[in-house]
């Protein structure tokens, strides 16, 4: 699942839309909503995100962080260190290589030191 996918499960869920209701209004297949909530399709069109912002009657704050998580929600990366320096590239292999295993707990501690930082 992305994070797009999960925050737009959990918004649908708290305003208790069923995926096929919702995908009928949005003029989208059940099929790719589901997708998308899955983390199955790549990040969504911008007009996309914006429609739904508006279905789901998102304020400001929050469909700004649907739009921030749909631009974060890649679920294939491609990471390209040609011109870094070596440590960046020991790091963008070491988190490809390490990702699947690496538990909970230090996922949310790298997010943490990698938000600090915007």
């Amino acid at each position: 699942m992305t994070p797009f996918g999960a925050k737009l499960r959990a918004l649908r869920a708290v305003k208790a839309i069923p995926l096929t209701r919702m995908a009928a209004d949005l003029n989208i297949s059940a099929a790719y909503l589901s997708a998308l909530e899955h983390g199955q399709r790549g990040k969504p069109a911008p007009g996309l995100v914006m429609q739904i912002c508006g279905y789901l009657g998102c304020i400001w704050d929050e469909a700004e962080e649907l739009k921030t998580l749909a631009d974060l929600s890649h679920p294939k990366v491609t990471l390209d260190t040609s011109g870094l320096t070596p440590a960046k590239t020991e790091l963008a292999n070491r988190l490809g290589a390490s990702l699947r295993a690496m538990p909970d707990e230090t996922v949310e501690r790298l997010l943490a030191v990698l938000r600090s930082d915007q």
